[in-house]
């Protein structure tokens, strides 16, 4: 999958992984920097994270290969804020593991894109949050 607005040095961090996930890792990046042009990917906690104005966002690290997931945080220092009950989910993806911190898993590439939508809405509620 190409997306020219893939971050380089995450596309190399996730090539040299070999992740055996990495169509679907791709698929959740491309749907995440399609929601708002102000957000950007990097490398942070060695996987592929995304920020606008601080990091909101990560997806399966190396050693995460069981499925698809994104974790959605408030940042990447605790700064008190609650985000829990505050982002629409009709769909119920969130699956949350504190006030600041959420994951979505996916089953697989079908589950990704039957949920691309619901996704797209929840990251942008947040970063509207942020």
């Amino acid at each position: 999958m190409s997306n020219t607005r893939f971050d380089l040095a995450t596309t190399a961090l996730l090539d040299a992984h070999k992740h055996p996930l990495r169509k679907e890792l791709d698929a959740l990046r491309t749907i995440i920097l399609s929601v708002d042009p102000s957000i950007e990917e990097g490398v942070k906690w060695n996987t592929a994270s995304f920020r606008t104005t601080d990091w909101f966002a990560t997806l399966n690290g190396p050693r995460h290969v069981k499925e698809p997931m994104v974790i959605l945080h408030a940042g990447a220092k605790a700064k008190g804020i609650v985000l829990k009950d505050r982002i629409p989910d009709p769909e119920g993806l969130l699956k949350w593991m504190g006030n600041d911190r959420a994951q979505i898993i996916f089953k697989d590439m079908r589950d990704i894109a039957s949920k691309r939508n619901a996704l797209h809405s929840i990251v942008c509620s947040l970063i509207k949050l942020l």
